[in-house]
C-alpha cells in the first residue's frame, strides 16, 4: 500500500497520482483526489466522457470524495483491476473502491465480450464522519431526468445516455451526503444500451463477481521473475488496455498527455500499433498469456489484409483512426496544449511496418498457427516491397514531423521482412524466393553495419550515411536479431548511447534533437523503454550484474500503484507523456524474462528460438 501524502491546493495531480481501470472495452483513470479525470467508453477511442485531465474547467469529472480533504492514498485489490483510494479529511477518512464492472462467470482469457458497461464506485467511512460529494460532469453538459429511483443523463457531445443510480436517493447528479463511520455508499454510472435485468445480483456480489474473475485470469502468470509484482501489474495493465473481443491493445488509455509540460509534444495515443504486436506477443507468451499473445497478433494479420497499404496503426477495429485534430476547447494538462484527438502519424511512411508484420505471421506460425493462403500472398508482397523500401527515406520509429531520412531502425526492419519470410517459406514450404530473401536479408545487414557506422562516435548511428545522430531505436537490434548483442559494433553502440544520451540515473533519451531534428521545438523527457532495451543489450553482452542493477533502477520509477508512464523527467522523476504507456510495461516484462533466464545460465531468448536454428 501506498504512504499516506498530501494532495495540491489547486492545479492538477501528477500524472502519477492516477490509477486505471477498465473492462476490455473502455477505460477510466481515477486520481487518488476521488475525481474520475479521464475516461472514453463505450470503447477506448470513444470521445471522452470526462476530460478534466487536460482542462480541469471544461473537461467534465466525476468525483465522489468528502468535503475537505487532506491527504490520501491508492492501491489495487490484489491481482485485480479494482481500484482503493482512500481519503482523508479533516472529519473523517473515506474508502472508496472504483471498478469497471465484468459480467459473472467472465473469462479474461478468451476472446469474448466480458463487460457491463458500468462503473461502480462504492464509498465507506471507516473513520469519523463524513459530508461526501458525489457530482457527474459529462463534458458538454448533460440533460438530465428522474429515472427509476436515479437519474438518466443524456450527453449530446457524447452521443451516449448514462443511466446513474445509487443505494441511497440521490437529490440530483451533483449532490452532498453526511455519512457516518461505517455507513457506505454505493454509485453506479451505467452507458450499455441494453436493458437492465429485472433481477440482477446485488451490487456487492457484481463486485465480487468482477474481482473473481480478474484473480482467475491472473492465476495464469508465470512468477519466476525479478520483480514478479511488477510484471503481475504490468500484465494486468496491458490486459486494461487490451480490446478483449479481437485481440487490440492501445498504445496508452489517453491523449495529449505532454511530453513536456508546456510544450507541444502532445499525441492520441487511444489506438493500436502494429509496431507495439511484435513486442507485446514477446513479452506476453513468456508470462503465461497465450492468448493474448495470439489475440494481438490475429488482430495485426487481419490490418494487414485490410487496406492496399500498411500502416503504422489503427484503431481498435483495424481501421484507420480518425484525422488528427486539435481540440481549441481544452488548454492541455498544465496548459499544455494543443489537446489532440486523431493521429496523423497513420498517414506516415515508416518503413520499419515491413519488419514488424513479417515478425508477427512469424511468432504466429512458429507457435503452431496456420498461415491462410490469401494471407501469405499478402505477406510475400510485402516481402518484396521491403526489399526497396529500406532504400527510400521515412519518418522513422518515432514518427518525426521533419522530411524522412533513412534511418538505420527502418532499414533493419526491412531486413527482418526479408529474413522472416525467408524462414516461413523454408520451414513452410510456402511459395516465394526464399533464396532471394535470405541472401538480402544477409546483405542488408552488411550495409547496416557499414553504412550506419560512424568511426567519429565509435557507433551506429540514425541513418545509413554519413551525418547521423545517435539513436537509441538501435538498441533494438539485437531483440529483432538483426545483430547479435555481443557484436562489436553493437557493444561499441550500446556504451556510445548509455553515455551520450544518458539523462542520469539510468534513464535514456531516445535521440538528442539538436542532432536529430524531429520538427519539434522543445524538450522531452527520458524515454523509458529504450532504459529497458538496455538492461536486455547488457544481458545479451554477458554484463547480467549491470543489467540486474539496472533493471532494479528502472522498477524504482513505477507508480506506487505499479504503473509506468511513457517518459520519466530526469530532474524531478515525474511522469510525462501517455499514461499508462502498454510499451514501457512491455519493456519490463519482457527485461524480467531476459534477466530471469540469464540469471539461470540460459542465453536470452530474445525471439522465437527455435526457428532460428
Amino acid at each position: 500500500m501506498s504512504e499516506w501524502s498530501s494532495l495540491p491546493r489547486e492545479g492538477y495531480l501528477p500524472i502519477e497520482d492516477h490509477g486505471l481501470i477498465g473492462d476490455g472495452r473502455g477505460c477510466a483513470l481515477v486520481g487518488r483526489d476521488g475525481v474520475v479525470s479521464f475516461m472514453c467508453v463505450p470503447r477506448f477511442d470513444a470521445p471522452p466522457l470526462f476530460c478534466s485531465l487536460l482542462d480541469r474547467q471544461r473537461g467534465g469529472s466525476f468525483l465522489v470524495a468528502p468535503d475537505r480533504l487532506l491527504q490520501s492514498r491508492q492501491r489495487y485489490v490484489d491481482d485485480t483491476g479494482v481500484l482503493v483510494t482512500d481519503l482523508f479529511a479533516d472529519t473523517g477518512t473515506v474508502e472508496v473502491t472504483d471498478a469497471f464492472l465484468l459480467e459473472p462467470g467472465a473469462r479474461l482469457e478468451e476472446d469474448a465480450p466480458a463487460a457491463r458497461g458500468e462503473l461502480i464506485r462504492h464509498a465507506r467511512v471507516t473513520h469519523g464522519s463524513v459530508d461526501l460529494t458525489v457530482a457527474v460532469r459529462p463534458r458538454g453538459g448533460a440533460r438530465g431526468e428522474r429515472w427509476a429511483g436515479g437519474w438518466r443523463l443524456r450527453c449530446s457531445r457524447q452521443a451516449l445516455t448514462l443511466y446513474l443510480s445509487a443505494s441511497r436517493p440521490l437529490p440530483g447528479p451533483e449532490c452532498t451526503l453526511a455519512l457516518n463511520e461505517g455507513e457506505d455508499l454505493w454509485v453506479a454510472l451505467r452507458w450499455s444500451e441494453r436493458p437492465v435485468r429485472e433481477v440482477s445480483p446485488p451490487i456487492d456480489r457484481r463486485l465480487s463477481d468482477t474481482e473473481e474473475a480478474w484473480r482467475r485470469w491472473t492465476a495464469q502468470l508465470v512468477s519466476d521473475t525479478p520483480r514478479a509484482d511488477l510484471v503481475r501489474r504490468s500484465a494486468i495493465t496491458l490486459k486494461l488496455l487490451d480490446h478483449v473481443e479481437n485481440g487490440a491493445i492501445v498504445a496508452a488509455p489517453t491523449s495529449s498527455l505532454p511530453e513536456c509540460i508546456g510544450g507541444d509534444r502532445n499525441w492520441d495515443y487511444r489506438y493500436a500499433w502494429i509496431r507495439d504486436a511484435a513486442y507485446t506477443v514477446f513479452a506476453l507468451r513468456r508470462i503465461g498469456l497465450p492468448g493474448e499473445a495470439g489475440g494481438f497478433l490475429n488482430w495485426a494479420l487481419t490490418a494487414a489484409q485490410g487496406e492496399g497499404r500498411m500502416r503504422v496503426l489503427y484503431d481498435v477495429d483495424g481501421r484507420p483512426p480518425p484525422v488528427e485534430v486539435i481540440d481549441e476547447e481544452l488548454d492541455g494538462y498544465r496548459g499544455s496544449s494543443p489537446v489532440r484527438w486523431g493521429n496523423a502519424a497513420a498517414e506516415q511512411i515508416q518503413h520499419d511496418v515491413y519488419g514488424e508484420i513479417l515478425d508477427c505471421a512469424f511468432q504466429w506460425a512458429a507457435t503452431g498457427r496456420t498461415l491462410s493462403a490469401g494471407l501469405w500472398h499478402r505477406l510475400a508482397d510485402l516481402t518484396e516491397q521491403a526489399r526497396t523500401a529500406w532504400k527510400t527515406p521515412d519518418h522513422g520509429i518515432w514518427e518525426v514531423r521533419t522530411p524522412g531520412r533513412p534511418f538505420t531502425y527502418s532499414a533493419a526492419m526491412c531486413q527482418v521482412a526479408l529474413d522472416r519470410a525467408a524462414r516461413l517459406a523454408t520451414r513452410l514450404d510456402l511459395p516465394g524466393d526464399a533464396t532471394t530473401w535470405g541472401t538480402e536479408a544477409n546483405h542488408l545487414t552488411a550495409r547496416i553495419v557499414r553504412d550506419a557506422w560512424d568511426e567519429r562516435m565509435n557507433s551506429l548511428t540514425e541513418h545509413l550515411g554519413r551525418g547521423g545522430g545517435l539513436d537509441a531505436s538501435l538498441l533494438a537490434l539485437p531483440l529483432r536479431r538483426v545483430l547479435p548483442a555481443d557484436h562489436p559494433r553493437m557493444v561499441a553502440t550500446t556504451r556510445a548511447i548509455s553515455q551520450r544520451l544518458g539523462a542520469g540515473n539510468g534513464l535514456l533519451y531516445r535521440y538528442l534533437p539538436q542532432d536529430s531534428p524531429d520538427g519539434l521545438h522543445v524538450p522531452e523527457g527520458a524515454f523509458l523503454l529504450c532504459s529497458f532495451w538496455l538492461v536486455d543489450n547488457l544481458a545479451g553482452q554477458d554484463r547480467v550484474d549491470e543489467a540486474s542493477e539496472l533493471f532494479e533502477k528502472l522498477c524504482t520509477y513505477a507508480s506506487p500503484l505499479g504503473l509506468l508512464a511513457e517518459q520519466i523527467d530526469p530532474g524531478d522523476r515525474s511522469f510525462l507523456g501517455n499514461y499508462p504507456q502498454a510499451l514501457s510495461h512491455v519493456g519490463l516484462i519482457s527485461s524480467a524474462v531476459v534477466l530471469a533466464r540469464a540469471q539461470r545460465g540460459v542465453r536470452p531468448e530474445f525471439s522465437t528460438h527455435a526457428w532460428f536454428r
